[in-house]
């Protein structure tokens, strides 16, 4: 029997390299230059827009509104929030479909697997809370660093231009996160259904269907993490720029 042969290490963020390992697809490693990539995603309409923004007349620091007060530490508590609000309700929703699957043993009832529904709901509603948040963030640094001086006011300028850019490319790539967790979901529950109709007559439910679940709370919660951190990475760079004040 031919072996099959291992996948090739993926090389770049966290984020990416998780998703890999979690796909049972081949993902290519890419040799294009970032510049490359970049002109892919940025029609000529950007461009000029990218361009004005190197390269044209700033807004007068006197017609700017007084931004709101922000340091890296408010950024660091807001973070921290999100993510112990994805964890946190992502062991609710474990909790739950162990309690629905103990009470269906109790009742001498047919267990049903759990579904992945819930589990989409709750990362599309922290990908939304994470895209509120980190978008009122970054408007925010903006708005301190074109205050300092022209050349930080400059990069203000630049990075709202490469916001309104990129984001809708990085939205729909983000979209598809959702469903690669849902097969993964449905790789998991199918191995564990196939594992009871092959267990003995003897052997409990519980031992059959917990450890999946298990498995994919640990993934779902990394992949949630990662792209918490994906996410932060522009406010870090702003907030690195205002240090350097």
């Amino acid at each position: 029997m031919a072996k099959v042969s291992p996948r090739a290490p993926l090389s770049g963020p966290a984020f990416i390299r998780l998703l890999a390992r979690l796909s049972d697809a081949h993902i290519a490693q890419s040799n294009h230059a970032l510049a490359d990539r970049l002109s892919q995603w940025i029609d000529w309409t950007r461009a000029v827009a990218v361009s004005k923004a190197l390269d044209g007349k700033l807004p007068d620091s006197d017609d700017l509104p007084e931004p709101r007060p922000l340091d890296a530490e408010a950024c660091t508590r807001v973070r921290a929030g999100l993510a112990t609000s994805s964890v946190a309700d992502l062991d609710a929703l474990i909790a739950r479909a162990r309690v629905e699957a103990r009470d269906a043993a109790l009742a001498d009832a047919p267990i049903a697997m759990p579904d992945y529904a819930p589990f989409r709901q709750h990362y599309l509603a922290m990908q939304r809370a994470m895209r509120t948040v980190t978008g009122d963030l970054r408007g925010r640094l903006r708005d301190l660093l074109a205050l300092v001086s022209p050349d930080m006011a400059r990069l203000a300028e630049v990075d709202a231009v490469m916001e309104l850019t990129l984001s809708p490319r990085e939205q729909s790539l983000l979209n598809t996160v959702p469903n690669l967790l849902g097969a993964h979901f449905e790789r998991l529950r199918d191995a564990a259904q196939a594992h009871h109709q092959h267990a003995d007559d003897d052997a409990a439910p519980r031992a059959v269907s917990d450890g999946w679940l298990d498995v994919f709370r640990k993934d779902m919660q990394s992949v949630l993490l990662a792209e918490l951190d994906v996410r932060f990475h522009p406010i870090e760079g702003l907030l690195a720029a205002l240090r350097t004040r």
